[in-house]
């Protein structure tokens, strides 16, 4: 099954939500509501790619996806109803700007174009400077994803425009995917 426009894939674990941690040994669930976006699965393995692609996403690969593509939504009359991407069963269709990261099945994550993730710096008081009651550095951190060929590379210090930031988890790290025309300063 190939589509013409876009990516085929099927949610890791073949669940739609991840809403339970293991905390010493014990599972807690997170949260139980549908419409909590923290807690849907992002994680996809790709089944085919789109007919006549020819980048670096291959089947098999690992993706992150949009929190809205396994998403369960309630209509305005109140029926359940899957998303768009929805096709049947456990498979998803997914544009390539829903794609935000990659990686092959042995190696580690890539970021495609225009894509870009960033770790957050926390924030230190100096000696001698107020207080502040802020965990993160406003507006700063370390590029952790960047798009091959590009300027900025991994590890770069970098500041980047206010609410362009998303916050994601990605393994057991929390990350900002933002769009690459949103870093604003090489620091």
């Amino acid at each position: 099954m190939r589509s013409p426009h876009y990516f085929i894939i099927r949610p890791q674990g073949g669940v739609r939500y991840d809403a339970s941690k293991n905390l010493s040994g014990k599972d807690f669930i997170m949260s139980s509501s549908q419409e909590d976006h923290r807690y849907t699965n992002r994680v996809g393995i790709v089944v085919s790619t789109p007919i006549g692609y020819t980048g670096e996403i291959s089947e098999g690969d690992h993706v992150i996806v949009h929190h809205n593509v396994f998403r369960l939504y309630y209509d305005m009359k109140g029926v359940e109803r899957s998303s768009w991407n929805f096709y049947e069963d456990d498979i998803f269709m997914v544009e390539f700007d829903q794609l935000f990261l990659y990686k092959k099945p042995e190696g580690d994550w890539s970021a495609p174009y225009p894509y870009c993730f960033i770790k957050p710096v926390l924030h230190e008081n100096k000696e001698g400077e107020l207080s502040s009651t802020d965990v993160e550095l406003a507006l700063h951190g370390y590029v952790e994803y960047v798009p091959s060929n590009d300027i900025v590379k991994k590890g770069d210090f970098v500041s980047f425009r206010p609410e362009s930031e998303y916050e994601f988890n990605i393994d057991g790290d929390k990350l900002y995917r933002m769009k690459m025309k949103n870093l604003c300063l090489k620091i």
